[in-house]
């Protein structure tokens, strides 16, 4: 499957919900755009894509399950949905489990183990920023300690600071 073609079968699993399907577009778009900015390898660009597109998985199941999609909670229940999804993408499996791997630690902001996972994280934290209105405190200590690469720190400071 292309990048499209994943787009395409998430927006179909998000069963209509705007919120969910724009939330994880938006992070999209800031993954690929600090991905090649930062210039990824290709595998690595297509693994953080991926990543970006089915990183909340676990939102509809917590929802049901625990009504709530807290972050430890989708970080549980995400992976194995991941590798379900992916299953027919004709990824190697590798890129799968790399996935998998990010979708379960996608909130978890320590003993980040590569830039793929960085930008991950980068690219949630710019969109859940807006969303969740966070105050200015918030942005810049994320800037200060999370944020490492040069595109997301400079993406970050010019829409918040």
């Amino acid at each position: 499957m292309t990048v499209a073609e994943i787009t395409e079968k998430m927006i179909g699993y998000s069963n209509g919900n705007r919120r969910d399907i724009n939330h994880f577009l938006k992070v999209y778009a800031y993954a690929k755009t600090i991905g090649e900015c930062e210039h990824l390898d290709q595998d690595t660009q297509m693994v953080l894509e991926v990543a970006a597109l089915v990183h909340d998985i676990a939102c509809p199941l917590c929802r049901e399950k625990y009504g709530s999609t807290e972050g430890k909670l989708q970080e549980q229940e995400g992976p194995a949905l991941t590798v379900e999804f992916l299953r027919d993408s004709g990824l190697p499996e590798k890129q799968i489990d790399r996935i998998a791997y990010l979708v379960g630690h996608h909130h978890t902001l320590h003993d980040v183990d590569g830039l793929d996972y960085q930008i991950l994280l980068e690219a949630d934290y710019l969109v859940n920023a807006d969303e969740s209105h966070y105050p200015r405190e918030n942005i810049e200590n994320m800037l200060e300690k999370v944020f490492r690469t040069k595109t997301g720190k400079q993406i970050l400071k010019s829409m918040y600071l």
